[in-house]
């Protein structure tokens, strides 16, 4: 969407002056053309880009204003550093958004306008790129950190992307599969069959609504535990785990659950123990679907019937709701085997993703 000369001249200042691109980068820019920092006007351009691009690179488009509005938000700048290029007449042609993710961890989305030709988009694509670099050398300097990884990502069919990835300097480290499951309204009940000395349960809710925080730290506890011999897992502290949840527009309390086991079922003394957690949201359709944020259980819970005892429960949720999906993403080099469980209870592709990593020197 072309953007007038009134939003151009008044555009606000950006929320941090260090988002500009280097000299050096911004002296390769076509003629004309600025990079700036967006805010919440910019919006509805935004998520057109956004949808341009995933059609192109996947077939079809997801992404909501509400996804952009994270990442441009005055809240969503606390851990965030967002780019825009402008072209001469003040058309937004590219965006960046670098998220302090976790200690040593910074995703990067680069997206670039795919009607303004080759030669345009690949000039974009490396200024973008170039700015991320610096933005990653700032991260790891206010983290203390010698090395910054940057963590980006691709459609698996998405050559385009693929390519400036490559001369950026990246490499592709790992495969996801984006699964789907079908809900029927008689699965309701599903939540009947609980593997024995299992029991799930929400977490608990004080009289305003809000959870304990005590379940809130037993979750984040269990997940950053189950994951902590998965693939580039990254201590995330508690209060960051929270904040980054809570901003997703499908986010729900009801939505998160605990999984308990009773070491002796047949001990009635036997107190139940922490053994898994299930983070779900609301994704977006007609009608809304279910899905799978986080599902991990301790490894010494493993092989009791949790994992599966928390999918029953997510899917037996999402059919009383009304819900026709449940969806997931899986590693596709998991060390637990995960995708044999999914595939088992009904889960299949729908699409595929990639993981695109460079270690960026701070110093």
């Amino acid at each position: 969407m072309p953007t007038s000369d009134a939003h151009a001249s008044d555009h606000h200042e950006p929320q941090n002056p260090r988002l500009f691109l280097p000299e050096s980068t911004r002296a390769q820019l076509p003629e004309g053309w600025r990079a700036d920092a967006p805010d919440e006007r910019d919006v509805p351009e935004l998520t057109a880009l956004a949808r341009r691009h995933e059609t192109r690179a996947r077939g079809w488009a997801s992404s909501s204003e509400e996804d952009l509005l994270i990442e441009v938000s005055e809240r969503g700048y606390l851990n965030r550093e967002n780019l825009v290029l402008r072209d001469a007449a003040g058309e937004l042609r590219g965006f960046a958004s670098a998220h302090d993710r976790a200690a040593g961890r910074m995703l990067l989305t680069v997206t670039v306008d795919d009607r303004i030709g080759p030669e345009l988009e690949d000039r974009a694509a490396e200024a973008l790129f170039a700015w991320a670099d610096e933005a990653a050398r700032r991260i790891g300097a206010e983290r203390g950190l010698e090395v910054q990884q940057i963590d980006s990502g691709a459609f698996a069919d998405d050559d385009r992307q693929h390519r400036w990835l490559q001369t950026a300097g990246f490499e592709k480290v790992r495969t996801w599969w984006q699964m789907s499951r079908p809900v029927t309204p008689d699965e309701a009940d599903l939540d009947s069959e609980i593997g024995h000395g299992v029991r799930i349960r929400q977490v608990e809710r004080q009289g305003t609504g809000m959870p304990s925080e005590e379940d809130l730290r037993i979750v984040h506890d269990v997940l950053e535990s189950a994951f902590e011999d998965h693939f580039n897992s990254h201590e995330e502290t508690f209060d960051e785990f929270v904040f980054r949840l809570r901003e997703d527009p499908g986010h729900r309390w009801d939505h998160w659950w605990i999984a308990e086991v009773v070491p002796d079922p047949d001990d009635p003394s036997s107190e139940p123990e922490p053994a898994g957690a299930l983070v779900g949201v609301v994704a977006d359709g007609e009608p809304a679907g279910s899905y799978v944020e986080y599902i991990g259980v301790l490894a010494n819970a493993r092989g009791r019937g949790v994992a599966k005892s928390l999918l029953r429960t997510v899917i037996a949720d999402a059919a009383t709701r009304g819900r026709d999906r449940v969806g997931l993403e899986v590693d596709a080099s998991s060390p637990t085997g995960a995708e044999g469980l999914y595939v088992s209870m009904g889960w299949t592709t729908k699409y595929t993703t990639e993981s695109w990593h460079k270690d960026v020197p701070v110093t």
